[in-house]
């Protein structure tokens, strides 16, 4: 009769059922033989046990041992199912009693010693365990992370620990719930001197969960502006801590089972692969647009990046999750990010004096060529970062700080929670930027006058069908920020001055479009204090 145990495989984040089965067969030829599908980290799993239970003076059968990890058509990849092997081996021996495994999953690697070693994954397999009612025991380095699921979780170093539990002799008490942190402060928006526009950008933003791009030259703070974005968003719901938890549960992110309720800021090199960004591998783990999930993902010096992995952001942006295609299947991943980006305008740099560009237009052109029109459409937000001198740092007051803008952002998105939750739409984050369909049409139709600036607009700018909602999207957020319930003119009017392109630039390639004559710079109070 063959012994069961549950334990877990992973498509992306969804934790599979497994059944472990393990029977003794009289046999010439003695050894264990596992089936169902398994790769080489699983196959290699009897040289462990073997040797973790000659490590505990046990010694195996002189039998055939078959394992069978069944659904057989489901892949099997890793090394946690060491620990319910040996455990299922541990009843068919005798050294376990017959029900010891009844209503219990195991996951864990295991040491040539007998000891247990965590596994990736460890959230996402606590909580589908406690929801099918199966208790869950895990090596002693996760149990912190699996008691997150809220479960029975026991946790054990090593196999002699497991084997005292499950016979009575020294029972394990449940796993406690590791620390829930903040992390360290983000830096603080006032450190930065000037840059009125790019201050009103970066919170329209944030408010709105909105895609940016900073066009600038070298100096001019593009990256210290996107630092400081983390610090203006509002920390994650209990709904989104899962999920961003389990991705980096996943990808062997969380320490001791140590949660944050920080939004993810993610900062790839240019020099990224696909695989990197996207997710992929051997075992097809999360990239960075997943572990970027409910957050903020930064490129700095885009136009650096290839383009095929640019090119590939574009599927993530438009719907929210990362699918890696393999020959048997497809593992999908959420990734619904928020992507803020930088660039100079030219190799060069596009700055003056002695390092200025010596072909300025053509330089500029080839250099932003290497972004396609239809990644750019996927852009809310383009601003221009002029250059700031020394004489502006010095004679600058300090603008305001990350707390009160901070406020305002949440006071924003917070009328977007309660608009949207009248209207919820699955997989949808509560931000304006995921409005579509008869939700855009309901909660970011503008008024009279907004309509004819709009309709005029994308005529003049060309805007594309995605161009145009996300105008209209940007200037719901805008009037949140204002606390207006209709969108009028004068948010259209600013909504529009972000989507021009930034002087002498040929992003997308509209070389026809007229100048970027509407960016702002008047005050930003008059602009809104009048019907335009």
């Amino acid at each position: 009769m063959a012994t069961r145990i549950t334990t877990f495989a992973f498509e992306g984040i969804e934790p599979k059922p497994v059944d472990v089965q393990v029977q003794m067969l009289n046999a010439a030829n003695a050894a264990i033989v596992i089936v169902g599908l398994p790769d080489k980290a699983v196959a290699e799993s009897r040289e462990r046990v073997r040797a973790a239970f000659a490590a505990i003076g046990l010694a195996l059968p002189g039998k055939r041992i078959i394992v069978n990890l069944a659904p057989a058509d489901l892949p099997k990849e890793g090394s946690h199912y060491d620990f319910a092997i040996a455990l299922g081996l541990l009843v068919a021996i005798g050294v376990l009693p017959s029900d010891a495994l009844d209503g219990w999953a195991a996951m864990g690697e295991l040491s040539l010693d007998g000891r247990l070693t965590g596994t990736l994954g460890t959230l996402p397999a606590a909580m589908a365990a406690e929801a099918a009612g199966l208790g869950l025991i895990v090596p002693d380095s996760v149990g912190p992370e699996a008691a997150w699921a809220g479960g029975r979780v026991i946790a054990c170093p090593d196999l002699m620990t497991a084997i005292a539990h499950f016979t009575g002799q020294r029972v394990r008490g449940l796993a406690e719930p590791g620390p829930l942190i903040g992390g360290p402060p983000p830096p603080d928006l006032a450190d930065v001197r000037g840059q009125e526009v790019a201050r009103r950008a970066l919170e329209i933003a944030a408010a709105g969960a909105h895609n940016l791009l900073m066009v600038g030259p070298p100096g001019a703070g593009k990256s210290m502006l996107a630092q400081r974005l983390p610090g203006l968003l509002p920390a994650l719901s209990p709904r989104e801590l899962l999920e961003v938890s389990q991705i980096h549960s996943v990808a062997g992110l969380l320490e001791r089972g140590t949660l944050s309720h920080r939004r993810p800021f993610r900062a790839p090199h240019h020099s990224a692969s696909m695989p990197a960004m996207v997710g992929g591998g051997s075992r097809a783990l999360p990239g960075e647009v997943s572990l970027a999930h409910h957050g903020v993902l930064f490129l700095d010096e885009l136009p650096e990046f290839p383009s095929v992995v640019l090119e590939a952001l574009r599927q993530p942006l438009e719907n929210g999750e990362a699918v890696i295609a393999r020959a048997n299947r497809h593992v999908r991943y959420p990734a619904q990010f928020q992507l803020v980006a930088a660039m100079n305008p030219c190799r060069c740099g596009g700055g003056s004096g002695p390092g200025a560009c010596r072909r300025p237009g053509r330089c500029a052109a080839e250099y932003q060529a290497r972004l396609s029109g239809p990644f750019l459409d996927r852009i809310d937000l383009f601003i221009e970062v002029e250059a700031v001198t020394a004489t502006d740092l010095a004679l600058a007051r300090p603008g305001e700080g990350t707390a009160p803008v901070a406020a305002r952002v949440a006071a924003a998105r917070g009328l977007a929670v309660d608009r949207l939750a009248e209207a919820p739409a699955p997989g949808a984050r509560a931000a304006n930027a995921d409005l579509s369909g008869d939700r855009l049409e309901r909660f970011a139709a503008p008024d009279g006058p907004g309509r004819d600036l709009m309709a005029r607009a994308a005529e003049q700018l060309r805007l594309s069908a995605r161009g145009y909602n996300r105008v209209l999207k940007v200037a719901r957020t805008i009037a949140d920020l204002d606390g207006v319930t209709g969108v009028r003119r004068v948010h259209v009017a600013e909504a529009l001055s972000y989507r021009s392109r930034p002087p002498g630039a040929t992003l997308g390639g509209e070389s026809e479009s007229p100048p970027r004559t509407a960016r702002p710079r008047v005050p930003l109070e008059a602009l809104r204090g009048s019907e335009m």
